[in-house]
């Protein structure tokens, strides 16, 4: 086995100096142990950058290559996972300064090296963003230099709804996006990206009717509220309930669990119907909902113009700012329910839908003019794809006091905060002290080998710090957290193993217990009333983001050990990194019928990584 692999580096590599001409200098040592790691002599001209077989695991195999100005840079890639190397700096567009996508099995040519500016260039892949490399041009390079980030449009807060009865259209909408050129037409929840953020007293009835007037072809939709306590038939079922072009369907949410007013949460709805959830969130199907707490006295949290919710996205864009169309190509589904699967060059595990450009409340890299006091952020990450390690440039620290599902126990001090696909975070910043001064919120990757290494290197927004102000807000340590079930079972009722399945002869599908998902299949059944102990496997070589419908849960076990502090409150949504098992438990009240679990990466979900459980009585 592993003469073969010497063999075929060997082979690529000399296949590398052919591509790249005469003149260059290349050698490669494959070493003489399990751990030996390549080795690049100074080109004279080019250089290649090689991708080994397990690439999603080990990195790149030549993490630090170096190029002479104006000389050329090939990708061989020899793994079974198409790649990606991808500039971290931006260009004037807005776009990485070079980004290749190379195919399993394939070398490419990195377009745009000959003209970069002498310097080290941080590049990345951006399905598998662990992998992290550096290119340095030395000589004399070209004239391409990388673009100091610039803020140089207003935050925008979507506007509020706080009415018992509400009624949102969806239509396609122009809404500005860039700070410059035409405005981007959308498909919006009433005209807006994100659509209105409705806030609800918790135990306050609510009524959503949804109204669909998008374009001839869009299709049925289904609108999920991602995190509540709701009636099955209200839960935006993929395939059932949908509603169609020219027709509207009313929502019920009663906003209590067990005749109890729901806890303060941080709740988001999107569209969720079978197939095209990647794609109609991608043109513009999101908004936020926010469920409050009645006043609690001592607790004097930031509030008002000082509560701002933040959802954090990723869209591409064409030159006249309009969306690019990433399914357009997208792969060739084969079978039907429970055994379905897909393929093409955009087949599981190569569909990944990433964007290009970062969105803060649908806004590309805006600013917010804030005082220096405290602020409450509500941190969502609502991209299809990706994960974001957010931190504050200075270093200042978040004091994060809640997830998604309401406050946790007791206040916790991060100087990072790591969010998946549908994951949130209530945190609180003191930007006291910081007058004068502008602070960047960015995501930073955790260092390699530790839980966050795959999270976006990006600038995400500017906070623009004026003079102090009458602060009355405190920072918390313990909070009025809502109640965790206990006691909790012993035994295991369900486990859950998310996999990939298939090959290339007969397509390839995301699996959950092996299986594509099927609508009319019950994969488990939990009796109302009861407390279940569910786990969660990954077998698969690329994290997970599980999140369960129906109820809030407790997270008990993270790989045998206690959760961290940041996950000891009500949880719906639950990083799986590979060989990772996770432990969780809720007690199932109010509400019978069918309701899903899913990977939240939504091409994953489309793709099979969807099952079903019914409660019953």
């Amino acid at each position: 086995m592993r003469g073969t692999l010497e063999n075929k580096v060997r082979a690529a590599v000399a296949a590398a100096a052919v591509v790249m001409g005469a003149g260059a200098v290349v050698a490669y040592d494959v070493g003489q142990g399990p751990d030996a790691r390549p080795a690049y002599a100074e080109p004279v001209r080019n250089a290649t950058i090689v991708i080994d077989q397990g690439g999603v695991r080990k990195g790149y195999a030549t993490p630090l290559v170096t190029v002479s100005g104006g000389g050329t840079v090939t990708v061989v890639n020899l793994d079974s996972f198409d790649h990606t190397v991808t500039s971290v700096a931006k260009g004037p567009d807005g776009l990485p300064v070079f980004d290749v996508r190379v195919r399993a099995g394939t070398s490419e040519t990195v377009p745009g090296t000959a003209q970069l500016a002498a310097g080290a260039w941080e590049f990345y892949c951006k399905f598998h963003p662990n992998m992290r490399g550096t290119l340095t041009v030395e000589g004399t390079g070209g004239g391409v230099e990388p673009e100091r980030p610039s803020f140089d449009q207003p935050l925008v807060v979507p506007r509020t709804e706080r009415g018992a009865d509400l009624r949102l259209v969806m239509k396609r909408s122009k809404v500005r996006t860039r700070a410059h050129g035409p405005k981007t037409s959308m498909w919006t929840y009433d005209g807006t990206y994100p659509g209105p953020t409705i806030r609800r007293r918790g135990g306050q009835g609510t009524e959503v009717t949804v109204v669909n007037r998008l374009p001839e072809g869009a299709g049925a939709m289904s609108t999920h509220l991602h995190g509540d306590h709701h009636a099955s038939q209200y839960d935006g079922q993929p395939t059932s309930y949908l509603i169609r072009r020219g027709a509207s369907r009313t929502y019920d949410y009663p906003l209590t669990v067990a005749g109890k007013p729901e806890p303060g949460s941080f709740f988001w709805y999107h569209d969720h119907r079978m197939d095209r959830t990647a794609r109609n969130n991608w043109r513009g199907l999101q908004g936020m909902f926010i469920v409050t707490d009645p006043p609690q006295r001592g607790l004097r949290l930031p509030s008002g113009a000082r509560d701002v919710p933040l959802m954090v996205s990723e869209r591409s864009f064409r030159a006249n700012n309009q969306l690019t169309d990433p399914f357009a190509h997208g792969p060739t589904m084969v079978g039907h329910h429970g055994s379905m699967a897909w393929t093409g060059p955009h087949a599981p595990p190569d569909d990944a839908t990433i964007g290009d450009t970062v969105l803060v409340n649908g806004r590309e890299a805006p600013y917010l003019r804030v005082s220096a006091t405290r602020y409450r952020l509500r941190l969502l990450n609502s991209s299809p794809f990706s994960s974001y390690n957010f931190a504050l440039s200075d270093g200042r620290p978040f004091l994060q006091i809640g997830t998604g599902s309401g406050l946790l126990p007791r206040a916790v001090v991060r100087s990072h905060v790591l969010l998946g696909p549908a994951q949130r975070a209530d945190v609180l910043v003191d930007f006291h002290g910081a007058t004068g001064h502008d602070l960047v919120l960015s995501s930073e990757p955790a260092p390699t080998g530790t839980s966050g290494d795959d999270a976006r290197r990006t600038p995400v927004m500017e906070f623009r710090v004026g003079d102090p102000a009458p602060d009355t807000s405190r920072l918390p340590s313990r909070l009025p957290s809502p109640k965790l079930v206990s006691p909790v079972p012993k035994k295991v009722a369900k486990t859950w193993t998310f996999g990939l399945s298939g090959n290339d002869h007969h397509g390839s599908y995301w699996s959950i217990n092996g299986e594509a998902f099927d609508p009319d299949r019950v994969d488990h059944r939990s009796r109302l009333g009861t407390v279940e102990r569910w786990r969660f496997r990954n077998t698969s070589d690329i994290t997970h983001y599980v999140h369960i419908h129906a109820e809030q849960w407790r997270t008990l076990r993270r790989d045998g050990k206690a959760p961290p502090p940041w996950e000891r409150g009500l949880e719906d949504t639950w990083r799986l990194e590979p060989g990772e098992v996770v432990d969780v438990a809720a007690r199932f009240t109010d509400y019978t019928g069918p309701f899903m679990i899913h990977c939240h990466m939504l091409d994953h979900e489309d793709h099979g990584m969807m099952a079903r459980f019914d409660v019953v009585d």
